[in-house]
C-alpha cells in the first residue's frame, strides 16, 4: 500500500511517498509538486477507447504516470476546488463509482472506465449525470469531493435519499434509482426540484455538501459581463451588487 498524508483542511492536498516499483497516475495538470527523483510519462492510459471514455466522463484525454527513480519519492496532488480528498482502497469486487471530475490520482494498475446509468432517466434527472466513472482493480485511489464529505455505510436493502448533485461516490455494490417528488405542493413550492436520488446498499455512500454546479448557479445572478464597453476590446466579469 502506498504511503500518503492529507493536509490543508478545506483546501486539501494529498502528499504521497511512493517507493521502488510504485507508480501513481493522474489526469493532466493535477500534480502540484514533487521530489526530483519522480519521473513523468504521459500516455493514453489504455488506448484510444479509454482516452475517449475519460473525455466523456469529464476528465482529460491523457494520463500522466509518475514513477520513483531510486529510494523513496514524494509527490503532491491538490484539490481543484475547496472540499475534501477521500482515499479509497479498491480491491477485486470492491470497486467504486464516482461523479464526473471526481478522480484526482490513483495507483497504477487500477482500471478507470466509463459507467453508464442503466436507465436513461437516472442520468437525465438524477443530477449525477448520465455518465459517471467506475474504478476497479487493486490499489488506492484519491477522490475530489466538493465541500465537506459525509460517509454512510449502508446495509443490504438500506437506502438513503439524496438531493440533486449531492451524491459524490458509492460502492459498486450499491444501486441508484431516481424518484419523483410526490405531491403538487412539494413539487411547485418545495424548492427541491422534481426528482431525488435513492441509493440502496450494501456498500458505502459519499455525500458532498457543496456541489460545484450548485455553487455556480447561486453565483450566476451576481455576475455581470462587460463585453468591451470600456474600449479595451476584452470581456470583463464583475460581481454585481
Amino acid at each position: 500500500m502506498i504511503k500518503y498524508e492529507i493536509e490543508g483542511g478545506n483546501l486539501p492536498v494529498v502528499i504521497c511517498y511512493p517507493e521502488a516499483g510504485q507508480t501513481l497516475c493522474t489526469e493532466s495538470g493535477a500534480m502540484s509538486w514533487m521530489s526530483p527523483n519522480m519521473q513523468m510519462s504521459t500516455n493514453t492510459g489504455g488506448g484510444i477507447k479509454k482516452m475517449l471514455g475519460r473525455m466523456f466522463s469529464g476528465e482529460s484525454l491523457f494520463l500522466n504516470e509518475y514513477t520513483v527513480q531510486g529510494g523513496t519519492g514524494m509527490i503532491a496532488f491538490a484539490s481543484s476546488f475547496p472540499g475534501s480528498i477521500i482515499p479509497y482502497q479498491v480491491t477485486p469486487g470492491n470497486g467504486i463509482i464516482v461523479q464526473k471530475r471526481g478522480f484526482l490520482a490513483m495507483e497504477k494498475g487500477l482500471e478507470l472506465s466509463v459507467y453508464f446509468q442503466k436507465k436513461l432517466g437516472k442520468g437525465l434527472f438524477g443530477g449525477e449525470g448520465f455518465i459517471m466513472q467506475k474504478v476497479t482493480g487493486n490499489g488506492m485511489i484519491f477522490l475530489e469531493i466538493d465541500g465537506h464529505c459525509k460517509e454512510y455505510e449502508l446495509a443490504a436493502g438500506q437506502s438513503i435519499v439524496v438531493d440533486t448533485g449531492y451524491l459524490a461516490a458509492m460502492s459498486e455494490s450499491c444501486t441508484m434509482d431516481v424518484e419523483m417528488v410526490s405531491g403538487a405542493k412539494n413539487i411547485f413550492l418545495g424548492g427541491e426540484g422534481l426528482f431525488h436520488t435513492r441509493v440502496t446498499g450494501p456498500g458505502k455512500v459519499y455525500i458532498q455538501s457543496m456541489p460545484i454546479i450548485n455553487m455556480a448557479e447561486r453565483l450566476t445572478p451576481y455576475i455581470k459581463v462587460n463585453t468591451g464597453s470600456d474600449n479595451s476590446g476584452g470581456i470583463n466579469i464583475k460581481l454585481g451588487d
